[in-house]
């Protein structure tokens, strides 16, 4: 890079909406806003994301966003270089929402544009806040998405393996509903896991005894509700301490999991690149200090160097939407008018689909 490129940043794949500016620059890139509006009180009545209401948060929310971006960086939008918007994955409504936005400033003001796949901002994060070089292994396990993938440039991304059913918030999610916990409930479980027993219920880790470095979480909370449906036919219900061995015994069981296909992962860069390389993390569940402790292990067993992003940038945010698009704008992607909503936009598109496809196109 040559000279400072000021991106704005919008993102509204899911329930947060958010706005960022960030400058990159020769010596690396600097965050200067990063705005989230979360949604919880609007779903927290309906047990999970409503489609629908968080689209219309969507709207009512990304003018204001942006506009609190834009001053608490201290700049216009005649500083602007470029818009990077999340053009998918995601719930269509909120994604849709987010692009008409970003081609709306982008056509009245002539600032360029650029699409970026919400994961591409995911995986790129540890380069907004490390500056690491490619190639690099990320783990990438958020609410809706888990893979394990080769770093190797801003578009560039193949999968080492991810999971075939639930990923691994989704369990999470779904664990705390089974255990009668609020959502958003991963949180809810780990806030109890610290409180339990982890050893007392032999809970299955998946795909273990396979191959290879694909994840399945679906049994896993399967086994669970059989846990609790044995608990409360024994006692006549679920006391605090039973429900926080049963959260202890799954999170230990996710983060088990995630540690033996991640030490895969870096054997299997190893032997192709012939040294060690760097392991990161990103995505909503890396903010769980108890698979991060694990995946730190395994790096250091493994002697990897290991780049996990502050838990503010691993939830979703727009600065990461930012850095990527910045990055793939110096690479020379910009788009037009023509930049579509995608709810499925899978990162290889080289390798077969882990969960299918239909219409939409390939799920994962």
């Amino acid at each position: 890079m040559t000279n400072a490129l000021t991106v704005l940043g919008i993102e509204s794949s899911c329930d947060d909406t958010a706005a960022a500016v960030v400058r990159l620059s020769d010596s690396g890139a600097d965050i200067l806003s990063s705005i989230v509006k979360g949604q919880n009180d609007l779903h927290a009545a309906y047990g999970g994301v409503v489609p629908e209401i968080a689209a219309r948060a969507h709207v009512e929310k990304l003018d204001t966003c942006i506009e609190e971006a834009l001053t608490v960086a201290q700049v216009e939008l005649k500083d602007i270089n470029t818009i990077a918007v999340t053009a998918g994955p995601g719930l269509i409504g909120g994604v849709l929402s987010g692009v008409m936005c970003a081609k709306g400033i982008s056509a009245a003001s002539g600032i360029p544009l650029v699409g970026v796949n919400h994961l591409a901002g995911h995986a790129l994060t540890p380069r907004l806040t490390d500056n690491i070089a490619y190639p690099y292994v990320m783990l990438l396990v958020s609410g809706g998405h888990c893979q394990l993938l080769l770093v190797s440039d801003c578009n560039t991304f193949r999968r080492l393996g991810g999971t075939i059913d639930d990923a691994p918030g989704e369990a999470f999610d779904k664990t705390a509903r089974i255990l009668g916990l609020p959502q958003p409930g991963g949180p809810l479980v780990e806030r109890d896991a610290t409180k339990g027993d982890a050893t007392r219920f032999a809970f299955p880790r998946p795909l273990l005894d396979r191959p290879g470095c694909d994840m399945s979480f679906s049994g896993l909370k399967t086994a669970v509700i059989r846990a609790r449906d044995t608990v409360v036919a024994d006692k006549g219900g679920l006391s605090t301490q039973d429900r926080a061995d049963l959260c202890a015994g799954f999170q230990d069981a996710v983060a088990d999991v995630l540690a033996e296909k991640t030490r895969r992962a870096l054997q299997e860069v190893a032997a192709e690149l012939g040294e060690n390389t760097v392991l990161t993390v990103a995505g909503g569940v890396a903010s769980n200090t108890r698979i991060r402790a694990k995946l730190e292990a395994v790096s250091s067993a493994f002697g990897a160097v290991f780049v996990a992003p502050p838990l503010s940038l691993c939830t979703d945010n727009a600065a990461m939407i930012a850095y990527a698009g910045g990055e793939q704008f110096r690479a020379g992607s910009v788009d037009d008018m023509s930049l579509s909503a995608r709810p499925r936009w899978p990162l290889d598109t080289s390798s077969a689909a882990l969960l299918g496809s239909g219409k939409k196109g390939a799920k994962a």
